[in-house]
């Protein structure tokens, strides 16, 4: 296994380091200040055995085999291949070292066998994702069978339920007490509570990488009053603004649309806590805290009561520097993301395929299930884009983590 030598070497300083830090052994904020030099020293060790813990791969230029209808599943694995930070981890097999979860890590296994196998240094022709496919089928029955499957509907169950497996918490069963105050609205000052609050339950890789918050700020129009909730966020399903099939619209006209305030009614509208009833109020949402990957769904399917129609408009995209700032809190600036990959769905609601283009250090390729070509990046932007992914590409001292 590449890079398997350097976890024998630095597992056991790692598995001290985030054993202690994650079973809160160690508080930044404590009163000793030799456990406060302890921490430090940790951390420190912690840090340097990751910068140094770096798997020997090939080009990652392999395609994944069709076993049946799951182009879904080829696109959405390589583009998460090519998450850098993901790829690596699972490389190394670090989450042997770190989880606390009661589940058995089959799912989190059979995917990081997948990757072995399209970063492999022999670079084989092409990799079999069929125990990926067949341990998440017992996951998600949802996904049995030989229908069309949805891309960012598998990305979603895929990532959540490799998040439970490799979840460095204990498991932890919610009252109906906490599970009220997890969603209740609260004030912008006990934010940082309720985040450190979530992480003290679900805190992984993938919450390291994935995982954002979302700001919902009702305005009531009778007293004046504003309220706040926050939800945590793997994705953002984007609107396309409607527009005719010869026009095209941007990636930020669909931020735009997505955060606009909106007017809501006394029917639709949740209980003013000042007023004490329903009144006609105005919603606007923003991201709180931003990610370090964020996925960004274009919801080109829509349901109305007898059918799913399919939109073909071209949304266009920047390959580097999107500024998320605007849609952050006041005071956060330039928040700049960087594209790396995109699963593409061409075709119909019934007849469609998935595909995925990634960057790597050679420059951008095309994967279409077991091929694999280079393609240049004026050929990126198409009307198929589904599912974009970025990385920060920056961090400012106002951006909340």
């Amino acid at each position: 296994m590449p890079g398997a030598s350097a976890v024998n070497v630095d597992g056991s300083c790692e598995t001290l380091c985030r054993t202690l830090v994650s079973q809160n052994g160690l508080q930044r904020e404590t009163a000793d200040i030799s456990q406060s030099v302890l921490y430090t020293s940790l951390m420190g060790l912690l840090l340097v055995a990751d910068k140094k813990e770096q798997p020997t791969i090939g080009s990652g230029r392999i395609g994944l085999r069709n076993i049946g209808n799951t182009c879904f599943l080829n696109a959405v694995v390589q583009c998460l291949s090519h998450t850098h930070a993901l790829r690596d981890y699972c490389l190394l097999k670090s989450y042997r070292h770190e989880k606390f979860s009661t589940e058995e890590a089959k799912l989190m296994e059979a995917f990081s066998q997948v990757l072995s196998g399209l970063w492999d240094v022999n670079e084989e022709t092409v990799v079999n994702p069929r125990q990926l496919y067949n341990i998440f089928k017992e996951v998600v029955p949802y996904f049995s069978g030989y229908s069309q499957q949805d891309a960012q509907e598998f990305l979603r169950f895929l990532l959540d339920k490799l998040h439970s497996e490799i979840n460095r918490r204990p498991s932890i069963r919610q009252t109906g007490k906490e599970l009220e105050q997890k969603y209740a609205r609260i004030r912008l000052s006990e934010e940082a509570a309720m985040w450190k609050k979530h992480l003290e339950r679900d805190d992984s890789r993938i919450v390291d990488l994935f995982s954002g918050q979302l700001q919902s700020s009702l305005h009531c129009s009778v007293c004046s009053h504003y309220s706040n909730t926050f939800d945590v966020f793997c994705d953002l399903s984007l609107p396309i603004p409607k527009r005719n099939s010869a026009s095209q619209v941007t990636l930020k006209e669909c931020l735009d649309h997505f955060t606009q305030e909106e007017k809501l009614d006394k029917e639709n509208s949740p209980m003013c806590e000042r007023c004490n009833r329903h009144t006609e109020c105005t919603k606007r949402l923003s991201i709180h805290r931003f990610p370090q990957i964020i996925v960004m769904h274009l919801n080109r399917f829509t349901t109305s009561r007898w059918s799913i129609s399919k939109s073909t408009v071209f949304v266009s995209f920047p390959l580097t520097h999107l500024d998320l700032g605007p849609y952050g809190p006041v005071d956060c600036g330039p928040v700049l993301y960087d594209l790396y990959a995109i699963c593409n769905h061409a075709g119909s609601v019934n007849m469609g395929h998935y595909t995925a283009c990634c960057s790597d250090e050679n420059g951008w390729c095309f994967y279409n299930d077991s091929s694999v070509t280079p393609v240049s990046e004026n050929q990126l932007q198409t009307n198929q884009a589904y599912v974009l992914f970025y990385q920060r590409s920056n961090s400012t001292a106002t951006i909340r983590k």
